[in-house]
C-alpha cells in the first residue's frame, strides 16, 4: 500500500478534474489527482465533439480528455490511475482509501466524480453507443441533421432533448412506455405543438439495429407494453434520456446531498457542507452536463481551494 500526501487531492478525471489539477498545479500545490473507474469520465463515450471551444475541427471525446490528461500532466499534476471507495472527511487532512489499497491524504479535497447516464441496459445498447446510441443532443444532435430520430424517456429531460433535436432532425419519435408524460406542463404543450414530434405511448424499447461495417443505427424495435405487438421504426439516431445517476455513493454519510444524490454546494459556489471539500463538474450539477461547464466549474473549485489553502495559512 502507498500513501501520497497532497494540498489538494482530486477524484476524479473528466473536464472538471483536469482543469482542477491544471488551476490547483499553476498554483503550486502540486496535486494528486486520482482517475477514477472511467479514466477520461462519459466523455470518451462520445464520438464526435464539436461544440467545445478551441477545436474548429471535430475532436473525438477519448482525444479531447486525452489532450486534457497530458495538459495536468505537464504542468505537474500526479495523476494515479486508481478508483476510491471510502473516504472519512471527519477530520483534515482528508483521507481516500483506494481499491489497490492506496491511502490518498488531502489538505483540501477536489470531488469530480461526475454523474453516469442511466441506460437501458440492451446488449445492443452497448454495441451501437457512440456509433448511433447517445444519451445527450446537446452533444450530437447536431450531426442528425435532416435525419429520423428517436429519443426513450417521459421526464423533462426526455422531452429537453426530443425539442432540441427537433431543431436540426427530419423527425423525433419519443418512445415512452406510460400513457402519460411525467414532464412539465409547458415542456409538453411545446412537444405536442411541435410537427415534427410524435409520441409512442405505452412502447418500451427492445432491440437497436444496425449495420456492421461502419457501424451505424438503422432502427429501433419497440413494443407496445398494453397490446404485446411489436414493430420496427426506422431511425439513424437513438437518445436515452431516461435519467442520470451522481456518482456520490462513497459520499452518502459524508456531505449533504440533494435527494436525487447530487452533492450540494453552496450556490455560486463549490463549497460543499465541510469547509475543504468542493465539488466540481456533472456530480453537483443535475441539469447541464456539458464539458465546457464542467471544465469552468473545475477551475472554480481550485481558485477556492486555492484561497482554502492560503487562508488557513495565514490565520494566526
Amino acid at each position: 500500500m502507498a500513501e501520497y500526501k497532497t494540498p489538494v487531492l482530486i477524484l476524479g478525471s473528466g473536464p472538471a478534474g483536469y482543469t482542477a489539477g491544471i488551476y490547483a498545479a499553476r498554483a503550486g500545490h502540486k496535486p494528486v489527482l486520482v482517475s477514477g473507474g472511467q479514466i477520461g469520465g462519459q466523455l470518451t463515450i462520445t464520438a464526435d465533439v464539436e461544440n467545445y471551444p478551441g477545436f474548429p475541427e471535430a475532436v473525438t471525446g477519448a482525444e479531447l480528455m486525452h489532450r486534457m490528461r497530458l495538459q495536468a500532466h505537464n504542468v505537474g499534476v500526479e495523476i494515479i490511475d486508481d478508483n476510491i471507495v471510502e473516504v472519512d472527511f471527519s477530520r483534515s487532512p482528508f483521507e481516500c482509501s483506494s481499491e489497490n489499497h492506496n491511502l490518498f491524504c488531502g489538505q483540501t479535497v477536489i470531488i469530480a466524480t461526475g454523474a453516469s447516464a442511466r441506460w437501458l441496459g440492451l446488449p445492443s445498447e452497448e454495441k451501437f453507443r457512440g456509433f448511433g446510441v447517445s444519451s445527450c443532443a446537446t452533444c450530437d444532435g447536431f450531426f442528425y441533421r435532416g435525419r429520423h430520430t428517436a429519443v426513450v424517456g417521459g421526464g423533462n429531460n426526455a422531452v429537453e432533448e426530443a425539442l432540441y433535436l427537433a431543431n436540426f432532425a427530419a423527425s423525433v419519435t419519443l418512445i415512452h412506455r406510460r400513457d402519460k408524460l411525467r414532464a412539465e406542463k409547458t415542456l409538453q404543450d411545446r412537444l405536442f405543438s411541435n410537427p415534427k414530434i410524435k409520441v409512442e405511448w405505452d412502447t418500451v424499447a427492445e432491440e437497436i439495429l444496425g449495420t456492421e461495417n461502419p457501424l451505424s443505427v438503422t432502427g429501433v424495435k419497440i413494443k407496445n407494453v398494453k397490446t404485446d405487438r411489436s414493430k420496427l421504426l426506422k431511425i439513424d439516431g437513438l437518445f436515452i434520456a431516461i435519467g442520470h445517476h451522481p456518482n456520490t455513493d462513497i459520499f452518502k454519510d459524508q456531505l449533504e446531498l440533494s435527494p436525487d444524490g447530487y452533492i450540494v454546494t453552496t450556490p455560486g459556489s463549490s463549497r460543499t457542507s465541510i469547509p475543504g471539500i468542493f465539488a466540481a463538474g456533472d456530480v453537483q450539477s443535475r441539469h447541464f452536463h456539458q464539458a465546457v461547464l464542467a471544465a469552468g466549474s473545475g477551475c472554480l473549485a481550485a481558485l477556492e481551494a486555492d484561497r482554502y489553502l492560503n487562508d488557513k495559512t495565514e490565520a494566526p
